[in-house]
């Protein structure tokens, strides 16, 4: 009994003492007298404490474990959002939010025990010396890796590395006897934050991003700029499932369409003092009409722009409430590269609206707030969101919004499940779709290879019947089409086939405008600015 209870509680004890040492420390930093304060503190009670478990505990403990398993603990009583990232952990976080990692610079689908090469960046370090889309990674560094149930992690782990090493890798492609061997000189590979930009129509653009990290703001100027050069006049910028990052990322994206001057969030916390950030005249985008598309997992920074936009009244938010993440992070860095991202302060939309939802001590609640959405009907009917007078606000232009946590859509968008048949969900479920489409690219990839644009691709799809070869396929691996389901997923399938198709050979230029056409919030969005127009 006595183990047990010193398992659960010395970790706790030790973290606490550790994480106040470190706070106390940094409160420290600036008093003349802060060496004298902390040789007390160490001295008297932090290092006797450490030393007295390390030297007195029944068995022998590692100093590093605790502080692993007690940190996240101590942590947990806190905020949802209060983290923190060990060490290991760091460097792949770092890259998502930088914008870039160090690689070869290939996408690969690894279903097969083979790794099959879908995509080359281009001007990437494989693409010049000539790796192809379709090759099959045989061997790295001449270890054989094809058909040796060696997991796509591990594989990843072997063609990463630092910028200006080399790894060789030898291929097997189609119609060539023998395998190639390159040698690759692994660089910097960029991980986009905008997934798409394109003209919906002559005067309709849509860009997509996915999340807000280092290279964003750059990414969607770039974006404007080409949309520009095309007509546009109107922007649908689509925020669906970008669940945040760097808040400098998106305010900067927000200033693009505000008039100088204008607030765009301000921050508060108990030890953090009131921040507000305001427009620039530095706007690309002040005369373009702008449309919002959120949706439930759009967060934090999504949330901050669309709440920008909102409350100065410069645009509309199409979709349904945001996710409701409006708490401050700040990173703290420890001596082993690991970090605590601690709550200090919360995002506050112009008009005061507080973007957090409520939480409480049991974090299931919180957790599990999107089901219980779901379950309230509120995905499916406005009506089923209610909020109280208290948490009414007004823009300045007279428009109501509310707080409460999250972003209110101006235009509520029901989520679409009418083509989520038996038939539809078993084709994703087992992989089916996935795999016909692969196999598909993988099979035709010289003629497909001659398309170079989403339209082309899909007039071409459709003239060849692809439909009805992925029913055969399905049928073939236990699907049958004799069901209702059927019928009423016709379309959808049929359109997220070619999307997939065209992912493969010119990836989201060929996807989004394609999948267009089963995006019931898309589409909304569309008929609103041509209605308004008119």
């Amino acid at each position: 009994m006595s183990n047990k209870i010193n398992k659960i509680y010395l970790p706790i004890i030790f973290a606490v003492i550790l994480i106040a040492g470190i706070i106390l420390g940094k409160a420290l930093n600036n008093n003349p007298h802060q060496n004298d304060m902390y040789s007390y503190l160490s001295n008297d009670k932090l290092s006797r404490i450490i030393d007295y478990i390390e030297t007195r505990y029944v068995d022998t403990v590692s100093r590093a474990k605790l502080e692993e398993s007690a940190i996240p603990a101590i942590l947990e009583q806190l905020d949802p959002h209060s983290i923190y990232i060990p060490a290991k952990e760091m460097k792949s976080v770092s890259e998502d939010m930088r914008g870039n990692f160090e690689g070869i610079g290939v996408v690969f689908n690894h279903q097969t025990d083979t790794s099959i090469i879908i995509s080359v960046i281009s001007g990437g370090p494989s693409d010049k010396v000539g790796v192809l889309a379709g090759d099959r990674i045989i061997k790295v560094n001449d270890s054989l890796i094809a058909g040796q149930k060696i997991p796509s992690n591990d594989i990843v782990g072997m063609l990463k590395g630092e910028k200006g090493t080399k790894v060789k890798v030898s291929l097997q492609r189609r119609n060539v006897p023998d395998l190639i061997d390159v040698e690759i000189i692994r660089g910097e590979i960029p991980l986009y934050s905008v997934d798409v930009s394109y003209m919906i129509d002559q005067e309709i653009g849509y860009i997509k991003i996915n999340r807000f990290a280092e290279t964003t703001f750059r990414e969607f100027v770039e974006g404007v700029e080409k949309l520009k050069k095309q007509g546009l006049k109107k922007l649908i910028l689509d925020l669906r499932g970008n669940t945040g990052g760097y808040m400098v990322a998106a305010t900067n994206i927000a200033d693009q369409f505000l008039e100088a001057g204008k607030m765009i969030v301000y921050t508060q916390g108990k030890a953090s003092p009131r921040q507000e950030i305001y427009s620039t005249t530095k706007g690309v985008c002040k005369n373009i009409e702008l449309v919002i598309l959120q949706d439930e997992f759009a967060a934090s920074a999504s949330e901050i722009l669309a709440g920008a936009i909102q409350d100065n009244d410069r645009g509309t938010i199409i979709g349904r409430r945001s996710f409701g993440k409006g708490l401050v992070q700040e990173p703290y860095q420890l001596s082993d590269g690991s970090v605590i991202r601690l709550t200090i302060a919360r995002y506050y939309t112009p008009t005061g609206r507080s973007i957090q939802k409520p939480y409480s001590e049991d974090k299931n609640e919180y957790y599990n707030d999107l089901l219980e959405r779901y379950h309230n009907g509120e995905f499916s009917e406005a009506d089923s969101i209610h909020f109280t007078d208290s948490l009414k606000y007004l823009t300045p232009a007279g428009n109501v919004v509310y707080g409460g946590g999250g972003i209110m859509p101006d235009i509520f968008v029901p989520l679409d499940t009418s083509g989520y048949t038996k038939y539809y969900t078993e084709t994703v479920r087992k992989g089916v779709l996935y795999n016909f489409t692969f196999e598909y690219v993988d099979n035709h990839r010289d003629i497909l290879n001659k398309y170079t644009d989403a339209a082309a691709i899909n007039d071409y799809l459709e003239s060849i019947h692809i439909f009805n070869q992925f029913t055969d396929y399905a049928e073939q691996n236990g699907i049958s089409r004799n069901t209702k389901g059927y019928i009423h997923s016709k379309h959808l399938v049929n359109t997220q086939l070619k999307a997939n198709i065209a992912r493969n050979i010119i990836d989201n230029d060929g996807f989004y405008p394609i999948f267009q056409d089963v995006d019931t919030t898309l589409k909304v969005a569309i008929k609103y600015l041509k209605e308004k127009t008119e």
